[in-house]
């Protein structure tokens, strides 16, 4: 049980360079002179250091980052966090994982690039949970990312650390990547905007092209919808994929009325909680109320598909254990986390599985694609309940129970990874009993980020998001 201690909100807004600014806010402010790139890194590096103390939000905080020229990128100026599963130049790569002694990058990853061309200033790098499995940042021997809106709840995961930071105030958006739903989780437990992108929308990382079957998309997270939609314009100046339509730059609802499908349950039975449904519920009279059409639908998903997406995790598990080596000399798969060693026997029992899991798992777009007939997009619940309190999907948890509660919370985000369609979480108009935020979730079809964030525009026009700072 926390402590009322424990149970408090923390952010960092104040009257300074920042202050209550968005990305592009701020980017704005530095282009026009008004605040200098220095100045506010400086600025948000004071932020992190006041609130992470409550949060454990970052795993390296550079003492003197480089900022961009302000004239460069449509985030020239901006300070922000990569996720320490990418690597960055000269800073340590540790996966959340405790198996290894991380190594310096003598390199910046693909994404990292692309994430650099649009101007912003790196701070550091954020903590995610072990090798990205778990939907909360949480671990064996070590202080938990904690929820800014509530420090006794989880933060989400993987990208929990850039959840927290950005949700908090620190800094307007951070790096996230999502291999099951690492965006789009902590997007709703911290009452964010989360954009997967489709499967090759970015440019993707060298484990990911190496993948079976590749369910990593990158993104950022942020306050806004305008800073979503303007990162993955501005990342599009710098790598366009030629097979996927252009997005460009969306800023804001589009007049075209659309036709919604919507779900509260998952498509493998999984029953969502009553302050969850009642989340979808508000959003789909809100959406019909400007004019769309929603209606209620069915994916006809393989009933196999929780367990064959529990398969294909388990042999990266099982991969990470056998490869471990290449991340550090010193890597014992032994002292990998509870959730990570139980992922990985459950492999080893079931290994002989895997020809036909990939073959299911591959036809699910078949399947998923029907459901968007009739359909411009797909509204459902990002997650099956509420945020959960620190400790309930602790690694520390007994493997059977812990994967129980996993699959019992993580219902709907994994199919937009397997079948590389874009999703995107935005929060809710209502929340918690508790005052927690409640994210919602639009998934489209392939190369449809467009239409994502013109209805995420819509809903945020419509009733601006909470704020923190005014919680």
């Amino acid at each position: 049980m926390t402590t009322f201690e424990e149970r408090t909100t923390v952010h960092a807004f104040r009257d300074d360079a920042l202050g209550d600014h968005d990305a592009v806010g701020l980017a704005e402010a530095i282009r026009r002179g008004e605040v200098g790139a220095a100045e506010a890194a400086r600025d948000a590096a004071e932020r992190v250091r006041a609130v992470d103390a409550r949060l454990n939000a970052v795993q390296v905080l550079i003492d003197a980052p480089a900022h961009a020229n302000a004239a460069d990128g449509a985030f020239a100026g901006v300070p922000t966090f990569v996720k320490d599963n990418t690597d960055y130049l000269a800073l340590p790569t540790g996966h959340g994982s405790a198996a290894f002694t991380p190594r310096a990058a003598r390199r910046h990853a693909p994404f990292a690039r692309q994430f650099l061309s649009t101007g912003v200033t790196v701070l550091g790098k954020t903590r995610l949970p072990e090798f990205g499995f778990s939907p909360t940042t949480e671990y064996e021997g070590a202080e938990p990312v904690r929820n800014p809106w509530n420090t006794g709840r989880s933060a989400g995961g993987s990208s929990g650390g850039s959840a927290a930071l950005v949700a908090a105030g620190a800094v307007p958006v951070a790096h996230a990547n999502d291999g099951g739903g690492s965006i789009r989780i902590p997007a709703a437990c911290c009452g964010l905007v989360g954009l997967k992108p489709t499967r090759g929308r970015v440019a993707a990382n060298a484990q990911s092209r190496q993948l079976p079957l590749d369910i990593v998309s990158d993104g950022i997270l942020s306050r806004t919808v305008r800073d979503s939609a303007a990162f993955l314009a501005a990342a599009e100046t710098y790598w366009r994929n030629p097979k996927l339509p252009p997005v460009g730059l969306v800023e804001g609802p589009c007049e075209q009325r659309l036709r919604i499908g919507f779900l509260l349950d998952s498509p493998n039975g999984v029953r969502s909680d009553t302050a969850t449904r009642a989340a979808v519920e508000q959003t789909a009279a809100t959406l019909e109320r400007l004019g769309h059409s929603v209606e209620p639908v069915e994916p006809a998903i393989d009933p196999r598909f929780t367990e064959d997406f529990l398969t294909y995790w388990g042999m990266l598990a099982f991969l990470i254990g056998v490869t471990g080596r290449t991340l550090g000399p010193d890597f014992d798969h032994r002292r990998m986390d509870g959730l990570s060693r139980g992922l990985r026997a459950s492999y080893l029992r079931d290994w002989r599985r895997t020809p036909g899991v990939l073959r299911r798992l591959k036809r699910t777009r078949e399947a998923y694609a029907a459901a968007f007939r009739g359909h411009d997009l797909l509204l459902s619940p990002v997650l099956a309940h509420t945020t959960p309190p620190i400790g309930h999907l602790s690694p520390t948890v007994p493997y059977p129970t812990l994967i129980e509660r996993i699959l019992a919370y993580v219902a709907f985000t994994p199919v937009d990874n397997v079948v590389g369609t874009p999703s995107m979480s935005v929060p809710a108009a209502s929340t918690t009993a508790d005052g927690l935020p409640i994210g919602v979730m639009f998934s489209g079809r392939p190369g449809s980020e467009r239409k994502l964030l013109e209805i995420a525009f819509a809903l945020e026009a419509e009733r601006p998001f909470r704020r923190i700072q005014d919680s």
